[in-house]
């Protein structure tokens, strides 16, 4: 029998958000797969390890997945990382895969996912807390009521694509918006709509901005946009 290939949300960063099943998992399974190089400096592991202090003992298995553009070098580190991992199915252990916030909202489990399945292997998800919900928790405001529309961006539009984006109703989340911090804070400028930005939510080096005015020029990976209409 061949093994099961879990992809498991550990949340946006504070610990206290994994679920109780993502816990478990860790704490079932044997073989534990982090994407990075170094498995005990990845934000995955460091955010698990406090849930799960066991972690640190079980065999940990580091799947390189690199932050680039270059199209040739994510297909050789996918085919790679996917076939590390079918290594283990084969030898009939499960896997459990751990991935920032939730394994369904562009996730990096995805890419492998896909790999693995082809190749005839189980895979599972299990869900976790995605980051733009523990934002809104933070910030203690709701995302969406009523019949309002919710809308989940990734911020790599050019400048025109995102001006005609933010006249979307209702509530838009922009994502993944850390390179591209200028551009999307001059076009949420323009569109006169409220902002708020945490950048590292729920983590030690959390930073929240109240408005768009606020808004830096630059940020890191983890940062996240709240842009609302005006009421």
């Amino acid at each position: 029998m061949k093994g099961t290939l879990f992809g498991v949300g550990v949340g946006p960063g504070d610990p206290e958000l994994m679920t109780l099943k993502a816990v478990r998992m860790i704490r079932e399974n044997e073989v534990i797969a982090v994407p990075g190089a170094d498995v005990r400096e990845t934000v995955a592991y460091k955010i698990a390890v406090q849930a799960v202090p066991e972690l640190a003992d079980k065999e940990l298995l580091p799947i390189y997945m690199p932050m680039t553009h270059d199209a040739d070098e994510l297909e050789r580190n996918h085919a790679k990382g996917a076939k590390t991992l079918e290594s283990y199915l084969d030898q009939g252990r499960n896997v459990v895969f751990l991935t920032l916030g939730d394994p369904c909202v562009y996730s990096t489990f995805s890419y492998l996912q896909h790999r693995v399945e082809a190749d005839g292997y189980h895979t599972e998800l299990v869900s976790g807390i995605t980051s733009f919900c523990a934002v809104a928790a933070r910030l203690n405001m709701g995302l969406a009521e009523m019949a309002e529309p919710l809308h989940v961006i990734p911020a790599t539009y050019k400048a025109e694509e995102m001006d005609e984006l933010l006249k979307l109703p209702g509530t838009k989340v922009l994502m993944k918006s850390g390179k591209r911090l200028k551009k999307v804070r001059d076009s949420i400028l323009r569109s006169g709509q409220n902002a708020v930005m945490i950048e590292n939510c729920g983590m030690p080096e959390e930073k929240i901005y109240a408005s768009a005015k606020e808004i830096p020029e630059e940020a890191g990976y983890y940062t996240l946009l709240v842009v609302k209409d005006k009421k």
